[in-house]
């Protein structure tokens, strides 16, 4: 499940999301506000109908907000993800993670994955790349090693 605010100009694209997954399995909520926004995706944490739920969070998420969302995931099983701008981040969180693209002339797929906050164990980075066969992510050596 996606959750978004519906003045967001950004859509996700069906095309896109075929690699990854079947776009008929992917439900998109809009909403009006990120209040709305953090409503809709606690209560789909806490069901736990839907492993994965993402939201697009555009302002600075609270303490409150954020151990709202823990408990929720915890209690129904589920994973959250936010999708926050640079700098925005609630203390609250369990790790944040940094990903950003990989310049490669023949696998556009590469990333750089950064864990830059860990409650409970180490930091790292990692090259990445989309297998579409199976459907994982797989780690690479940077260029070079």
């Amino acid at each position: 499940m996606w959750v978004r605010e519906e003045w967001e100009p950004i859509q996700i694209n069906p095309n896109g999301v075929a690699g990854f997954m079947a776009p008929s399995e992917l439900i998109v909520c809009k909403t009006k506000d990120q209040t709305q926004t953090l409503a809709v995706a606690e209560e789909a944490l806490r069901d736990g109908a839907v492993p994965l739920v993402v939201m697009t969070l555009n302002k600075p998420l609270g303490l409150t907000e954020g151990r709202r969302l823990q408990l929720a995931a915890r209690d129904g099983k589920s994973t959250g993800l936010a999708i926050i701008p640079e700098g925005m981040g609630s203390n609250a969180a369990e790790t944040r993670w940094r990903c950003a693209p990989v310049f490669a002339p023949k696998d556009s797929t590469l990333q750089k994955w950064e864990l830059i906050k860990n409650k409970s164990g180490t930091l790292g980075v990692w090259h990445v790349r989309w297998e579409p066969t199976s459907r994982r992510l797989i780690m690479v050596s940077p260029a070079g090693e």
